[in-house]
């Protein structure tokens, strides 16, 4: 069903864009296999590499690919509305109205223009955004703790070492308290992706760096990925927590196993495990990837959760479909029963759908303040 709804674009474009145009039935036909197999390229790369999330192909291509998606995608969609002004005009003048080839032409370099910059946006190192979000009860010894909040890196051929390094040395620039990565960190075999995960091990924190798992590391080998990101420096929060002191006072931190875990033979998701012998009374933080439990967690002495797997949506119009997916949740802060979500837009994408409009990557610095 996916690979039959991402195909509905091309159809549009082929009949509504290519079909009228004055143009060789040979370079239509030929055009339009093209743009069925750019359609498809989720599916190709299933069929090539075993798992649609990892297209083990150049970086160029990569990009490429998900530029002739984007244009194909807008061109639908402009097409579509001049459709139905073209209809709506004709019912007002009662007679038929053509569309100039002109216009298409238009569109066309339009959509390939929007398409490119997304391309770009979603690429990119992501700018800094500051958020300041106050606990109830928070101790004194905590006030101004600065957290580092990263997700969703899908470090992959589109997302390679260069990247990952610039990313580092920017968190790194920070000088936070603490750096928090909820999930995602990759796409691909550790094989395939162990030279572009290693500048991790340089991410650096007074109190150090924790990981809980996304759905993504369940596609290639959680176990083997969460041991491989011990390897560099991170601990791994499984259904489990920490404690950050400074003198008498206290921080919990705790995460948990992605809401995916237990469809792949792990264990799911567990508050309770993960808060078990925790300080009474300490003000506490989960990571936890998805955000679709946050009302659930709300109710269980959860001051601050962090997520990330809807990309906020990637872009305007888009986002309402991932909030509807996500119980309402896609990008920035909700308060929630005494508990307050922050869902990151993500410090990447997958690459499988890497187009950002209005909805920009985050390399997010979080300042906790009493209140």
């Amino acid at each position: 069903m996916f690979h039959l709804l991402i195909s509905l674009p091309c159809l549009i474009v082929i009949l509504r864009v290519l079909a009228p145009l004055p143009w060789p039935r040979w370079s239509k036909i030929t055009l339009s296999a093209l743009l069925l197999l750019v359609s498809q390229h989720h599916l190709l790369t299933q069929l090539a590499f075993g798992s649609m999330f990892s297209p083990e192909v150049p970086r160029a291509v990569v990009l490429l690919v998900n530029t002739l998606f984007g244009a194909m995608l807008f061109l639908a969609l402009m097409q579509l509305a001049v459709d139905v002004v073209t209809l709506v005009l004709a019912l007002i003048k009662r007679r038929r109205l053509g569309i100039p080839g002109a216009l298409r032409y238009a569109l066309s370099l339009v959509a390939l223009g929007v398409a490119a910059f997304a391309v770009s946006q979603a690429a990119r190192v992501p700018p800094l955004k500051e958020v300041d979000i106050a606990i109830d009860g928070l101790p004194e010894a905590f006030e101004g703790y600065e957290i580092v909040h990263l997700t969703d890196l899908h470090i992959s051929r589109l997302f390679q070492v260069g990247w990952v390094e610039d990313v580092v040395e920017k968190t790194n620039a920070l000088g936070a308290d603490v750096i928090l990565i909820t999930g995602d960190l990759i796409d691909g075999t550790l094989q395939a992706r162990r030279d572009d995960v290693a500048p991790l091990a340089s991410l650096s924190a007074l109190d150090g760096v924790f990981v809980s798992s996304g759905n993504h590391e369940y596609y290639f080998g959680a176990n083997e990925w969460m041991a491989h990101y011990q390897t560099l420096g991170m601990q791994a929060l499984a259904n489990e927590h920490t404690v950050i002191e400074r003198g008498d006072a206290a921080l919990v931190l705790a995460g948990v196993n992605d809401a995916s875990a237990a469809g792949h033979g792990y264990t799911g998701p567990d508050v309770t495990q993960a808060l078990e012998g925790a300080p009474a009374g300490a003000p506490v933080i989960l990571l936890d990837h998805q955000p679709r439990n946050a009302r659930n967690t709300a109710a269980r002495g959860v001051d601050l959760q962090l997520s990330g797997h809807t990309h906020g949506g990637m872009m305007v119009g888009f986002d309402r479909l991932v909030a509807r997916a996500n119980e309402g949740f896609v990008s920035g802060k909700y308060e929630l029963d005494g508990m307050t979500l922050y869902l990151n837009s993500g410090t990447a994408l997958w690459p499988g759908f890497a187009l950002r409009l209005g909805k920009p990557s985050e390399l997010t610095r979080i300042t906790l303040h009493a209140q």
